[in-house]
């Protein structure tokens, strides 16, 4: 199933993302979480493909399995930073092998070694051309692509960062996640600016639990995320007591999900980081809104 007969559907969505291990010995255990998740139905997953591609190899293996066994739709994540069209070229041909019909394009994180480095004799050097290489490739895929309330850390200001976002709709992107964010208005106000500028594919607005304090540090460094008030009270309050922490970091993520959903935006994708009992609790909470 294609990704965006569920997100024009006009009814509520809410999907979790999973990553795969890092080494062959971490996979079992992986596996047995993201089916965990699987077994709640919901309404897709995304399975990562770390940076710079380190994990890739077992990202199809995820997706492939949730899908065919769990009956849950799947997004495979593709990164092309430093590829070669080769390398791309086949794993674009291992994903319709796998029979996955989403693609999630990025050009991924930069990691330590090429940080600083001459792109210039990249392949891709942008998502954007990801995204032309897969429509042309001829694969009847959905494509997916990511946006940043926030802006993109690498954009000089928010009206470039929407510039260039929709060129990668204009190439083939059929709808956008969002980075995480803590405060919904930062997205009504980037929604209001993208309608704007013409970029009319369904968002789906990416919210992350974060159920140890730890994780704040982290989020900042990735997203750039500002933080409310009200999220630092929490985290100031609970950080150092493990179970209150988790308790009210999951508590904050569903309220934010339950505005979203007020305010008519209907797609919600959860960074459930493999934490089967966090998306449990998160679906639990909204389990009479699900599907309305």
């Amino acid at each position: 199933m294609k990704l965006t007969e569920i997100l024009n559907s006009g009814k509520i969505s809410l999907s979790f993302e999973v990553f795969p291990p890092k080494t062959d010995t971490a996979f079992e255990s992986v596996k047995l979480a993201t089916e965990e998740i699987a077994k709640l139905r919901p309404s897709f997953m995304s399975v990562t493909y770390g940076a710079g591609g380190g994990t890739s190899k077992y990202t199809l293996d995820i997706a492939k399995d949730i899908k065919e066994n769990y009956g849950v739709p799947t997004l495979a994540h593709l990164t092309c930073v430093s590829s070669t069209r080769e390398t791309v070229h086949e794993k674009i041909e291992a994903i319709k092998a796998a029979g996955v019909s989403n693609v999630m394009a990025l050009r991924g994180d930069l990691t330590p070694e090429l940080e600083g480095k001459d792109r210039c004799g990249w392949a891709y050097r942008h998502a954007v051309d990801l995204i032309r290489e897969l429509k042309e490739s001829g694969a009847d895929f959905c494509i997916g692509g990511a946006c940043y309330p926030e802006i993109h850390p690498e954009s000089a200001n928010q009206k470039e960062d929407i510039k260039y976002l929709k060129e990668k709709v204009d190439a083939g992107c059929e709808f956008l996640t969002t980075q995480m964010f803590f405060d919904n208005n930062l997205l009504y106000n980037f929604l209001y600016k993208i309608r704007e500028a013409g970029i009319t594919v369904p968002i789906v607005a990416g919210i992350m639990p974060i159920t140890n304090a730890n994780q704040v540090e982290r989020a900042i460094k990735l997203s750039g995320s500002f933080m409310p008030h009200r999220f630092k009270s929490l985290v100031d309050k609970f950080g150092s007591d493990p179970d209150a922490m988790k308790q009210a970091g999951i508590a904050y993520a569903t309220d934010q999900i339950i505005d979203l959903f007020a305010n008519n935006i209907t797609n919600v994708h959860v960074y459930s980081m493999n934490k089967p009992d966090v998306a449990e609790k998160i679906m639990a909470n909204l389990s009479d809104m699900i599907g309305k």
